[in-house]
């Protein structure tokens, strides 16, 4: 496999500001130093508590969200550099999967609408064309062509998520970002759109970052897993060794929630203590170690090194410096 896209040093802060004068007063931060890079035809799964800033990494690097500071380089190209109107054409190559297909879509708007905007502000195609494309959109995530004419409110949640998904590969985009695609779904649609998706990324060559807390989903669609905390990744490694053996103290106890279906099975819970920080003011050090069983005295004034303890590995772990 070849690099994809590679991220490097992302950060997206949110100035806080106060008065009269709105005078900045202090500053969120959001994502504060993301790094990485996703390989051709790979699924990279980015988890962590809510509010830990995995959302906005995925919508930084698409430019929904102008990031503050970092590099974007897809295939050779620095996103970053683009004029609007150069990022315009661009944004054929890179699309989104939002997580609520309730209000994600217009309810205004047909099914055939939706799904004929982006082929028509991107492609000069005959009518003829448009309309073979988004009958050819609906077969390929299972929907029948003749229900291109129904609204968004005449179909059940799976259906909405299947559109919105059809309407991101309407411009054959070689990456997706998948926000947290299945969380608003019964459970039951989950493992359907889930096969949708590997079957179209096989079909189509597609790269995903899917953006979860679901760590039962993460197994099972991705290659590689990056564990997020605070704005900041604590640890990246290929699925299963991740899920066999944790090694930041953060992602033990994300691990120890995990439900085991054996019930003879026992898995010793890690509790944590305290609440997340406020990203407003992070701890200095490791953000972690406020929360941290095993912290030691390091911790709590020197920033942990990003460091790969084994292939494809790495950690930003005092405990492995």
């Amino acid at each position: 496999m070849s690099a994809l896209l590679e991220i490097r040093n992302l950060k997206k802060h949110y100035p806080i500001r106060k008065g009269l004068f709105s005078k900045q007063v202090g500053v969120v931060k959001a994502v504060d130093g993301v790094s990485l890079t996703i390989e051709k035809g790979e699924t990279l799964a980015i988890v962590g508590e809510s509010g830990c800033g995995k959302s906005t990494t995925g919508r930084s690097i698409l430019r929904l969200i102008e990031p503050t500071e970092g590099d974007i380089i897809f295939e050779g190209t620095d996103v970053r550099k683009l004029s609007p109107e150069e990022m315009r054409k661009f944004r054929t190559k890179m699309q989104i999967v939002f997580q609520d297909p309730y209000a994600s879509l217009d309810p205004r708007w047909t099914v055939q609408q939706t799904l004929e905007e982006p082929l028509r502000t991107h492609e000069k195609l005959p009518e003829d064309e448009v309309k073979r494309r988004v009958a050819e959109l609906m077969e390929v995530v299972g929907l029948s062509s003749y229900h291109a004419h129904r609204y968004p409110h005449e179909f059940s949640g799976g259906q909405r998520q299947r559109i919105g998904i059809a309407r991101a590969l309407a411009l054959k985009p070689k990456f997706i970002v998948c926000d947290e695609p299945v969380s608003a779904l019964d459970v039951s649609i989950r493992a359907q759109v889930l096969n949708l998706m590997q079957e179209l990324q096989e079909q189509f060559s597609l790269t995903y970052m899917f953006i979860s807390h679901d760590l039962s989903v993460v197994k099972f669609i991705s290659d590689r897993v990056g564990v997020m905390y605070l704005g900041r990744m604590v640890e990246l490694a290929p699925t299963q060794e991740l899920y066999d053996k944790p090694l930041h103290p953060y992602t033990q106890a994300l691990m120890s929630a995990l439900p085991v279906p054996d019930p003879e099975t026992k898995r010793e819970r890690i509790i944590l203590t305290g609440d997340v920080p406020n990203p407003q003011n992070p701890p200095a050090g490791c953000a972690f170690h406020t929360r941290c069983p095993v912290a030691k005295p390091e911790c709590g004034s020197v920033p942990p090194e990003w460091k790969e303890v084994s292939p494809g590995r790495s950690v930003a772990c005092h405990l492995y410096s």
